[in-house]
């Protein structure tokens, strides 16, 4: 795989591929409606870029930069690539990329019991253990979903540096 990078910028964010795959690798309630992240763009520093194989479009990851974090937002291979080694490319580029920094991803909680895609969380919870991350045992429920944190390395994170983090967010959103 010959992959190459491409970085979205406000002009560019606007692709109907890129539209597409983000409808359709979240749920609903996972989503920041699309619009609002795009107004986003203008106030938070995003690493938001695309992947592709030669002309082959790929996917894409969504990278939040706050001065002391880098928070992995979404991170969406096509569909129809799943299972084939892009995942795995895409995220080691994402973080020799980001490597130096102090970097954290919410997931869907692996252990929430009533979750209806419970063998797909245990999928991409081992996918980012096995690729150095490791849990922080914090979760935060937001509408209905549970989600748990995850770092680049052994790092302490706590339920009020979570807490932070998400003011943060909202305090830009407002």
């Amino acid at each position: 795989m010959n992959l190459r990078l491409v970085p979205i910028t406000r002009d560019t964010a606007d692709d109907p591929r890129l539209r597409a795959l983000y409808a359709d690798a979240f749920p609903v309630e996972e989503q920041i409606p699309y619009d609002d992240f795009l107004a986003l763009m203008d106030k938070i520093n995003f690493d938001y870029m695309t992947y592709y194989d030669g002309d082959q479009f790929l996917g894409f990851t969504i990278v939040a930069i706050f001065d002391d974090v880098t928070w992995f937002w979404y991170f969406a291979v096509l569909p129809e690539l799943r299972g084939h080694g892009v995942g795995q490319a895409i995220l080691t580029s994402l973080i020799d990329r980001h490597k130096h920094s102090f970097c954290v991803l919410d997931m869907e909680y692996d252990q929430q019991p009533d979750a209806p895609n419970l063998p797909q969380r245990i999928r991409r919870h081992n996918f980012y253990l096995r690729n150095g991350f490791c849990d922080t045992h914090v979760t935060k429920s937001f509408a209905g979903v549970t989600y748990t944190i995850m770092t680049l390395g052994p790092h302490p994170f706590t339920p009020a540096d979570y807490t932070h983090l998400l003011s943060h967010l909202h305090s830009v959103r407002e």
